[in-house]
């Protein structure tokens, strides 16, 4: 936790002026039982109403001064907390987006919402406490037995009897509780997962009918994560009640001994009265610091889950070369050298031993069967994953030593799964060229073949477009995200099979919009449907692993017996021959 500490350093003045008012307020709170000892000594018992109105007023004073020095420090702790939590948010989001695809598999989606939003406010919740309580209470403890050891020293003992024992139950809660609380995150970014799959697939559960039992696998997961909640409850419920009995067995013990005191005239009635004032002050401030115990337990667990996050360093390391690059007009404009490439380290590869070079201004088609490596192909030119063995090149020069930046500003990727962003249409396609004018935008969307239906729309292009696309078809969100890629006039443009959902006429005017488009753009499609590829300039053909075939859809027909079998299963023989 105290790593996350460098986050308050912004926030130093509240941090010193919060505590500094919340000790003021607590010097009021101790005096307070003193002066009531002193109005009962020296005003009701000698019966002086001036003295009691005198020393009232002193005592309504001090409780104002004390309630406006706990709503300043209230302030400062609210400034400071919230300005933590912000700062820390944006911290963790900015490293988040530095992480490659690699770690984010890794850490899970769910879990990192979990840990940027409820472990975030566990911590401001801590830091707030921090202010506002975690001096205030052990000084009231402190302060009320020293005044009291100032009054009867043989009394006070009962007091530092009392210490030890309540030291052990709190290092038995906070050791037995500790542990649960990680539990209870892990199982709280479970329940996050199985949310996060049902709202997001919730009409595939409703279409193949498991409803019922999605509501199964949540109640599972909502009931193991209840037993773990009442087993740390029942933990950290035990902590109050503990204190306050080891408290008031104190205070039965110090009111028993001061009978005999007042009995042989050692304290006067008022001076007994201060005494329990104090013994209350003291129970009321352990009562807190239970709860404090309770906050800060879990705020450690949160801290832990936090640093796990900023301690992961991305793989993809972007180059600190500071050398502007000279591309080269006849070097290949993508080229293989030897790549071979796994998720992990102790995994099967996905990819081995592929070796090939794309010229410029070439389309490149690829198939092959499904897991067969085309995804993860192309994934590699952007370096979205680095590869395991080998090397790969664009425009002559190594991935890795181009700053990321720039090397995807080059590369435009239209991914498997059309994803669009909340905001109208032209927003989406500027996501490509921020920059872009509205007839850059009409001339992209002409491309995707997205221009027909979207004038068509009441808005056109300020048409807004609804959490996920939704209120689009699965061809309509292909076309938008296609319009979105060729927007900038990238030097490399991959289409991973994203015409899927498009009819055969459309992706044949799509194909050809490209193709006249984009005559020094390098283009890579990845389909599953050879009808797709096959006027491609060359073609990659994948098979376990490796690249089974590469040249023309003629050459291919000839020599690559995966590429027949594949085009022979989709078309005539009088289409697969042409």
């Amino acid at each position: 936790m105290f790593k996350l500490a460098v986050f308050l350093k912004p926030y130093k003045k509240e941090c010193i002026i919060g505590p500094a008012f919340k000790l003021l307020e607590a010097t009021f709170e101790l005096l307070l039982p003193t002066i009531m000892a002193l109005i009962i000594n020296n005003g009701v018992d000698k019966r002086n109403i001036e003295y009691v109105l005198k020393m009232g007023g002193v005592m309504l004073l001090m409780a104002i001064l004390g309630f406006c020095c706990s709503m300043i420090c209230q302030y400062y702790a609210a400034r400071a907390s919230q300005g933590f939590g912000t700062t820390l948010r944006n911290t963790i989001f900015k490293h988040i987006s530095t992480l490659s695809y690699a770690e984010i598999d890794t850490l899970g989606t769910p879990s990192l919402i979990n840990r940027i939003t409820n472990d975030v406010n566990q911590l401001q919740l801590a830091v707030a406490m921090l202010i506002r309580l975690v001096i205030r209470a052990p000084f009231i403890c402190i302060g009320a037995i020293i005044m009291s050891m100032i009054m009867d020293f043989r009394l006070s003992l009962i007091f530092l009897a009392a210490t030890p024992v309540f030291a052990v139950i709190l290092y038995l809660v906070i050791s037995k509780s500790s542990p649960l609380y990680r539990k209870y995150q892990q199982k709280l970014d479970k329940i996050a997962l199985i949310l996060r799959e049902n709202l997001s697939g919730v009409r595939v559960i409703r279409a193949f009918a498991r409803t019922e039992s999605e509501k199964k696998r949540f109640y599972a997961a909502n009931d193991d994560l209840t037993h773990t909640a009442i087993h740390v409850g029942k933990v950290s419920a035990l902590l109050n009640p503990m204190t306050s009995f080891v408290m008031n067995a104190a205070i039965i013990a110090i009111l028993w001994f001061a009978g005999f005191h007042i009995n042989a005239g050692r304290l006067s009635q008022g001076e007994i009265i201060a005494f329990v004032n104090y013994i209350t002050q003291i129970l009321l401030a352990l009562i807190v610091v239970s709860n404090l115990v309770i906050i800060f337990t879990k705020a450690v667990t949160s801290a832990s889950r936090i640093n796990e996050v900023l301690a992961v360093s991305t793989s993809i390391q972007d180059s600190e070369s500071q050398v502007q690059h000279v591309i080269s007009g006849t070097s290949p404009s993508i080229q293989f050298n030897r790549v071979s490439f796994a998720y992990n380290n102790t995994g099967d590869k996905v990819l081995e031993d592929i070796s090939v070079t794309l010229e410029r201004g070439e389309t490149i088609g690829i198939i092959g069967s499904t897991g067969s490596g085309k995804s993860t192909f192309v994934n590699l030119i952007p370096r979205f994953y680095d590869v395991t063995e080998g090397s790969i090149f664009v425009d002559g020069i190594n991935v890795k030593d181009y700053h990321l930046h720039e090397l995807r500003n080059k590369i435009s990727i239209v991914p498997q799964k059309a994803v669009l962003f909340t905001g109208t249409i032209a927003e989406n396609i500027r996501w490509g060229k921020q920059n872009a004018t509205d007839e850059e935008i009409k001339a992209a969307a002409k491309i995707a073949q997205a221009d027909e239906f979207i004038s068509k729309l009441p808005e056109g292009y300020n048409t807004q477009v609804s959490r996920g696309g939704l209120n689009f078809s699965g061809g309509q969100k292909q076309r938008l995200t296609i319009a979105r890629a060729v927007v900038s006039k990238p030097d490399i443009l991959i289409l991973d099979d994203s015409s899927s959902a498009l009819d055969f006429a459309t992706d044949a005017k799509l194909r050809r919009a490209i193709t006249e488009s984009s005559k020094n753009m390098t283009v890579l499609i990845v389909s599953q449907r050879a009808s797709t590829i096959k006027q491609a300039d060359k073609i990659i053909v994948f098979d376990n692993r490796h690249i089974a075939g590469f040249g023309t859809h003629k050459e291919l027909m000839n020599n690559c017996e995966v590429y027949k079998e594949i085009c022979l299963s989709q078309l005539s023989n009088e289409e697969a021959s042409k």
